[in-house]
């Protein structure tokens, strides 16, 4: 698991509140702040002053297309998020979170479509009709864990699914259902650069709250529960109350991922929804780092771009002679299919704790402790 702290000689800690602060100096603190600012002024610029768009550093914030990446990072994020305090907090298994994914994401257009629900109400709403779903179907982890759990979790990732299709009142059935455009007041979040600072707000809202989460009593239980579920109980640790609850929140993470996704692509189809997107959150936090926050936006940011990497470097191996032959082009496709998969592969074989623990090796070798976590 990725919770090693590395920390220097003489950095002592006198309480428990400064031994679990999500920032161990002021100016990591202050250093986080200051990139987020800058990315709020970066994104915000180019669309108060369309003459800067032209500049080198305001480029890539005013392209639509780097901006739906960041977006699908975001979102994703959210959702790998409230996966990673299911397994790599609690210690549980889930292989039908893209199924909470549709969830939030039909919820919240139902929600706005049919109740007639401002979209800012039906995001957070949305959250937590999914977790309601995530503590129906996660009531099975009170007694069960392990394969068979992952068994039960497949099983409502197909059951979920099929509900999508069948109930035409709430999701549309095969036609699928609408979503409208986020509204604040007059104020519409209609193209990329406004979605994205939506996206940045609800990631950043809902990463401060699991920071937090893992510091408090009922975080310390989770990870209690996922190191020893014996000693736990033995501690007083109510096992049925906690492994259902983190079903919940995962779920409610999930939920609001996927309805952040809705309203972007203003469609949502059950065909988005299949246990392969199940497997792409899994291989998320595995990449980034299971038990670690960091690590799920570590994780989501590497999968998003990876297919994007693939795709840059077999574009640029067809243009050479050997890339023109019939049976290179027929075949480089599938490797940015394939890519995502090897990387889970070599990630589990290479790097078992993540990039969040490689961040954490890196910063003692360079000594970067004013900028730890």
């Amino acid at each position: 698991m990725a919770t090693l702290s590395l920390r220097p000689c003489g950095d002592f800690r006198t309480s428990y509140r400064a031994d679990t602060k999500i920032f161990d100096t002021p100016t990591s603190r202050w250093a986080m702040v200051g990139f987020l600012c800058a990315l709020y002024g970066l994104v915000i610029l180019p669309q108060a002053f369309p003459a800067l768009a032209s500049l080198p550093v305001l480029r890539l914030f005013a392209d639509g297309y780097a901006l739906s990446l960041g977006i699908q990072v975001c979102y994703y994020a959210i959702a790998a998020l409230g996966l990673n305090i299911l397994v790599g907090f609690t210690g549980q298994i889930s292989l039908g979170h893209a199924a909470f994914f549709g969830v939030g994401a039909f919820s919240s257009a139902w929600l706005n479509t049919r109740v007639g629900l401002p979209v800012l109400v039906c995001i957070p709403l949305a959250g937590l009709m999914s977790a309601a779903v995530g503590l129906l179907f996660g009531a099975p982890a009170a007694r069960i864990k392990g394969l068979y759990l992952a068994i039960a979790t497949l099983a409502a990732q197909f059951i979920i699914e099929d509900l999508f299709v069948r109930m035409d009142w709430f999701t549309g059935g095969s036609s699928g259902s609408m979503a409208d455009t986020p509204m604040l007041g007059s104020f519409a979040f209609d193209n990329d650069a406004r979605y994205f600072l939506l996206s940045l707000s609800f990631t950043i809202v809902l990463f401060v709250m699991a920071a937090n989460l893992m510091r408090s009593r009922d975080g310390r239980a989770f990870v209690a529960l996922r190191d020893h579920y014996l000693s736990a109980e033995v501690m007083g640790i109510a096992l049925t109350r906690y492994r259902v609850m983190s079903f919940g929140i995962a779920a409610f993470y999930a939920g609001i991922g996927g309805a952040l996704y809705g309203h972007y692509l203003m469609f949502v189809s059950a065909e988005a929804f299949t246990i392969l997107l199940s497997i792409q959150f899994l291989g998320m936090i595995i990449i980034g780092g299971l038990g670690s926050v960091m690590g799920a936006m570590l994780g989501t940011i590497f999968m998003v771009a990876l297919p994007e990497v693939m795709g840059a470097v077999i574009a640029a191996l067809q243009t050479t002679q050997w890339g023109n032959r019939p049976a290179v082009i027929n075949g480089l496709p599938f490797f940015r299919e394939m890519a995502i998969g090897a990387a889970i592969i070599l990630f589990l074989i290479f790097e078992p704790d993540g990039l969040a623990h490689r961040w954490r090796l890196i910063k003692t070798y360079w000594k970067l402790y004013p900028f730890s976590h």
